[in-house]
């Protein structure tokens, strides 16, 4: 074949290929004398039926079916040849198409940028960590036991005017200026005295009522509430008392322990511990690595291929008018124009690509995999999600590539951070879990703002560290 370079304009390249037609023209007859072979004809032995006719019924296709796998193949040895390596799939455009003439055609595709490896020793990173205080875990035990409590119905002597702790159980009708409305009643409904209820000084105004006692009482809709037609507006309820419910909390013991299948109290708060460490220890790995990502982002500065840029701000666009049309527009972003803002997350979808490709290169360089075990684990965890449908789901993934991939990109990359954060310098700092949290919303908030890779440069990051596998 014969090529030529017609582009050579930052990453984009494009080239001019010649097929000769006698080749085409070999390879045509050499599949045309295939399937002579075995086609079968009405009144000739298989096998045996004259190649005029063959050629007659099946030339057309044939030729088509060996064009498109010396394109291919052409294409892949171009590639190859130079040494090129694709950022997305070439675009093929037949320009010559005549079965006596040479077939021309055209190439045309973004290279994967060159990529120099940053300083990861000259990055400094603070790492917050926190442990469960006593007292936080006292509180989750508390919770714990809360969750666990249960309810006696009072009776005869027991009976006493509803206070706090007391559970009503009520029938009641909401109106609005006299007129009832959807959602408004209920029968034998729960309502806990002291409790936060469904609307703010409703459980407070049925302090003192008893089973059989009847009382209508005035609230107001708070102003965000979820139903917007009774939002901030004024409402009464015609509460009728049933039944009067205390509630018992079992007390943190040895008994209460076996209740929840431990040996001991001292086992379940060592489990609650376990389990809020897992928590803070999430949290600090969040923000340490939102922090690495944004130290790298300072380190390089290398062309990213526009196809992946517009890809990726294709998504983000879609969420922005999205959220835009339910009346949730970041708060940043509220007042600026479209244009500004299309300015803004072009700029930022760039950022995640490169970060995406950057984290790519480090992986191959590093011949960072993902084994066939994590690939396991990662499908167990993914199916449990999905009770009763676990081996359908893990069937799912071991099937479709596509799917296997969204699993295996998270992998790769986290084990790439890892990789890089014990290059860097990497000070621990104790902090309160109250300022983890605080820190970690910090960096979560207004995520479309925040530079995580893109998923497409992760799916290239595979590509690219399949080479080294």
């Amino acid at each position: 074949m014969q090529v030529t370079e017609t582009l050579s304009q930052g990453l984009k390249r494009s080239f001019n290929v010649v097929l000769p037609a006698t080749e085409l023209q070999k390879l045509r007859e050499a599949r045309l004398v295939e399937v002579a072979k075995t086609m079968n004809l009405p009144g000739f032995r298989p096998g045996k039926v004259p190649m005029a006719l063959v050629k007659k019924r099946y030339s057309g296709a044939v030729m088509a079916e060996v064009l498109e796998d010396s394109v291919n193949k052409a294409t892949n040895q171009l590639m190859t040849d130079r040494g090129l390596r694709s950022a997305t799939e070439p675009k093929v455009e037949i320009v010559t198409l005549d079965e006596t003439r040479d077939v021309e055609f055209k190439v045309d595709l973004e290279l994967l940028p060159d990529v120099t490896m940053p300083d990861f020793a000259s990055i400094a990173l603070t790492r917050h960590k926190a442990e469960p205080s006593p007292e936080s875990l006292d509180s989750a035990l508390s919770e714990i036991a809360a969750r666990q409590r249960s309810t006696v119905t009072l009776e005869g002597e027991d009976v006493v005017p509803a206070e706090v702790g007391h559970i009503l159980t009520v029938d009641f009708l909401g109106k609005i200026n006299g007129v009832p409305f959807e959602g408004g009643t209920a029968s034998d409904a729960d309502v806990e005295i002291g409790g936060s209820g469904f609307i703010p000084g409703f459980a407070e105004q049925l302090v003192g009522m008893k089973p059989g006692d009847e009382k209508i009482i005035e609230v107001t809709f708070p102003a965000e509430y979820g139903a917007a037609d009774l939002a901030g507006k004024a409402a009464t309820f015609d509460i009728t008392a049933k039944a009067l419910k205390r509630a018992t909390t079992p007390v943190l013991d040895d008994a209460f322990a076996e209740q929840l299948g431990f040996a001991n109290l001292d086992d379940v708060r060592k489990a609650v511990a376990s389990s809020m460490q897992r928590e803070y220890d999430q949290l600090s790995r969040m923000r340490i690595k939102r922090e690495l990502l944004d130290a790298l982002s300072k380190l390089v500065d290398f062309p990213v291929p526009d196809s992946m840029v517009e890809n990726e701000f294709g998504q983000i666009w879609q969420r922005i008018e999205a959220d835009r049309a339910k009346g949730e527009m970041d708060a940043e972003d509220s007042g600026k124009d479209e244009t500004t803002l299309r300015a803004e997350y072009r700029a930022i979808a760039e950022r995640r690509v490169r970060l995406g490709l950057l984290l790519a290169e480090i992986g191959r360089a590093q011949g960072v995999t993902v084994g066939a075990d994590e690939m396991n684990r990662a499908m167990v965890r993914e199916a449990q999600r999905y009770p009763g449908q676990e081996q359908m789901v893990i069937d799912f993934f071991r099937k479709n590539k596509e799917a296997a991939e969204s699993l295996r990109g998270p992998i790769f990359e986290e084990k790439v951070v890892d990789f890089v954060l014990e290059l860097a310098q990497v000070a621990d700092v104790m902090v309160t879990p109250e300022e983890l949290a605080r820190d970690a919303a910090a960096a979560s908030a207004g995520d479309e703002r925040h530079a995580e890779p893109s998923i497409e440069a992760e799916d290239t990051a595979g590509q690219m560290a399949g080479d080294a596998t």
